[in-house]
């Protein structure tokens, strides 16, 4: 089976010389409550939607913290709780019923946050940072999966202190999806790792990434009728995301386009910045990615066209997510350290935004 085409078309003529809408304006999102104080990691909506109006927002940040918010959809916030790592906090998942959250970060450990209790216990270790942490719910079976700069897969039952699996793996981790039966897995060296989750996860030999530059973001998207993962979208520090099919089928369809670039030339070039994050519509299947150069953008992939955008950057934008309905969109702004130490600026602390995302999402829509 081949997962990757020779092809590499830009988006159409329409996302190229669309201009990003002032409507986008982060002036108009409502902020988080009580944001994290360094930069954040990553942002999860609990899984579970019966909440009416409101649900629940996680956040891992650098200041190795684990938060959550009770948020609505018309942008009110409370803070929750929160809970802390012995180092950087870098990833997190929910469980299915939405009663734990999972994280992993810097210190070495995955914890399971368990929220009725409150009781934070370790529930998987790695020799080195840990950068992702899924949940792999089947019916075979239930685990979480963890991958490290320590050149680890690790996959977890949370009442057991050993790995189910380990899995080695050519370089350290640095982003991961998982959509049952897939995982997909960017490692250093721009590689790509393949699971196959059926009756214990399986990994298919890695295959180079179609980007030039190092992996930085993916998602798995689904296929129309949302039953089946149908590919991934795969962000680098190039300023630029790949749509890439799993099915032999489907590669003519795969493709790259360029991103969070500068809007004009600066001294006679086109500055370029780094795709922090992506991610896609849960109902409408289009994609929201954000960068270094403090922008999101949403597209549809299958037009490949823009939507829409965001005009006035004042940080990087470091993560994003959707709620389960699609109705709310969560970005973190904050410094990404892509420009060094030298650069940190202490009068612009890091800050969530939300922002109702079911119609601005739509297919179809013109920027």
């Amino acid at each position: 089976m081949s997962f990757f085409g020779s092809g590499s078309n830009p988006f159409g003529a329409s996302a190229n010389t669309a201009t990003t809408t002032a409507a986008a304006g982060r002036r108009k999102d409502p902020e988080i409550a009580s944001p994290p104080s360094d930069t954040v990691s990553c942002l999860r909506f609990s899984p579970v939607t019966s909440y009416g109006t409101s649900t629940f927002l996680a956040a891992t940040s650098w200041d190795n913290r684990v938060r959550v918010w009770e948020v609505t959809t018309n942008g009110t916030s409370e803070p929750k709780a929160e809970q802390m790592h012995q180092g950087p906090a870098l990833s997190a998942c929910w469980a299915a019923d939405g009663t734990k959250l999972f994280s992993a970060g810097a210190d070495n450990t995955a914890q399971m946050w368990d929220l009725a209790s409150n009781q934070f216990v370790q529930v998987g270790a790695h020799e080195a940072p840990i950068k992702t942490i899924h949940l792999i719910s089947t019916t075979d079976y239930t685990c979480l999966m963890t991958g490290g700069w320590d050149k680890k897969m690790k996959f977890w039952d949370a009442r057991q202190p050993t790995p189910m699996t380990v899995i080695d793996l050519p370089e350290r981790v640095y982003c991961a999806d998982v959509t049952y039966p897939v995982a997909v897995v960017g490692i250093a060296g721009r590689q790509i790792c393949l699971f196959d989750l059926n009756k214990g996860p399986k990994m298919l030999p890695p295959v180079e990434s179609p980007l030039m530059f190092q992996n930085r973001c993916v998602s798995i998207f689904m296929d129309k009728e949302k039953t089946t993962p149908a590919g991934y979208a795969l962000g680098s520090i190039e300023g630029r995301v790949a749509i890439q099919y799993f099915q032999q089928f489907n590669v003519k369809n795969n493709f790259t386009f360029k991103c969070h670039r500068s809007p004009a030339a600066v001294n006679g070039y086109y500055e370029v910045y780094t795709v922090n994050d992506l991610a896609f519509h849960p109902i409408h299947g289009t994609l929201a990615t954000v960068g270094s150069d403090g922008r999101y953008a949403f597209w549809d992939k299958d037009a490949r066209t823009k939507i829409r955008g965001l005009d006035n950057p004042e940080m990087q934008l470091t993560c994003c997510a959707f709620d389960p309905k699609g109705a709310l969109f969560a970005y973190a702004s904050g410094y990404d350290w892509s420009k060094g130490h030298e650069s940190a600026d202490p009068s612009k602390p890091p800050k969530i935004f939300l922002r109702q995302s079911i119609d601005e999402m739509k297919p179809g829509q013109k920027p």
